[in-house]
């Protein structure tokens, strides 16, 4: 099993999705002779797992049953134990749009964090590409790590213990894209400098703060970068529903729909919005956005080097 590689069959040691809904999953590293609980009963991994096709329907001891399924970095990024606030793929995606990120791509990245960003970096430079990530807290280091090793993409990537801000990526002039999610990310401008190749190399910071921009920014054109630009995503979300309007009197106009000889109860009508003409309302299908949206997360600064 693998992030980058998609495997048929479920094995021993896989990390591997157990999704019960669309709002309740969560992950699994499968284990001979381990057993995983879930509202609909038991899961025994040796026999309802072990073997199995990935996407198959595995039925719990209570009769209900569960989806199993194959690990992305998409799902990840849902279903990861949070070390630290994370990146969602809403702003993963414009962050690797604007990188200008490839297969083959060198990316400098820090700090890992809990991983969320890691995994959608190397499935995107994979397999010929390389992340270098730092992290400052050792603990989250060495469980980045453990992940990456288990979730077969440790050739991909380079996990470093250090301050970024003192002491850089531990590369020089070879990234194509490095990218900064830290407190004060003015301080590792230069070291971002030396980390990115000669020409063209991009650059991302991601703030939750303003005033972390503004500081990023002036440090941004002290060392020669050029093309800055601030963003923020926001995902409004929509759903499509059927909803009922009451049809206004317009006196004459109605009238004359009868004189027409319209018959409701003719096949050919029924998909006419004047089908429910009798009961003095028509249905419609409207986009209505969800009452409570996902607000800000944080300004994503862009830039490239001279």
């Amino acid at each position: 099993m693998s992030f980058v590689k998609y495997g048929d069959t479920i094995k021993d040691g896989d990390t591997a999705i157990v999704f019960l809904g669309h709002e309740s999953m969560f992950p699994v590293k499968v284990q001979h002779g381990t057993v995983t609980q879930t509202k609909y009963g038991v899961i025994r991994h040796s026999t309802d797992l072990i073997g199995k096709k990935y996407g198959s329907k595995v039925t719990c001891s209570k009769g209900g049953w569960v989806f199993i399924l194959h690990p992305t970095p998409e799902l990840w990024t849902m279903n990861l134990p949070h070390r630290t606030q994370i990146l969602y793929s809403t702003d993963i995606s414009i962050i690797t749009m604007m990188l200008e990120l490839k297969p083959g791509s060198i990316v400098c990245e820090s700090g890992t964090g809990s991983g969320s960003l890691s995994h959608a970096l190397i499935r995107t430079v994979a397999p010929t590409g390389h992340l270098y990530t730092v992290e400052f807290h050792q603990q989250r280091a060495e469980k980045a790590r453990e992940e990456f090793r288990e979730h077969g993409v440790e050739h991909l990537v380079t996990v470093t213990n250090q301050d970024v801000c003192k002491n850089g990526f531990g590369v020089s002039n070879i990234a194509d894209a490095v990218f900064l999610d830290i407190p004060s990310p003015w301080e590792a401008i230069g070291h971002a400098k030396s980390a990115l190749k000669a020409e063209g190399g991009r650059i991302c910071s991601f703030s939750p703060c303003i005033e972390q921009v503004q500081r990023t920014c002036l440090a941004m054109e002290e060392y020669g970068f050029t093309e800055i630009n601030t963003l923020e995503i926001l995902l409004r979300v929509y759903n499509v529903r059927t909803i009922s309007l009451q049809i206004p009197d317009l006196g004459k106009a109605a009238e004359d729909n009868s004189s027409t000889g319209f018959d409701s109860s003719n096949p050919s009508n029924q998909g006419s919005p004047c089908t429910n003409l009798q009961q003095g309302t028509v249905q419609f299908k409207s986009s209505v956005p969800l009452r409570e949206m996902v607000g800000h997360t944080g300004y994503l600064t862009f830039a490239t080097k001279s």
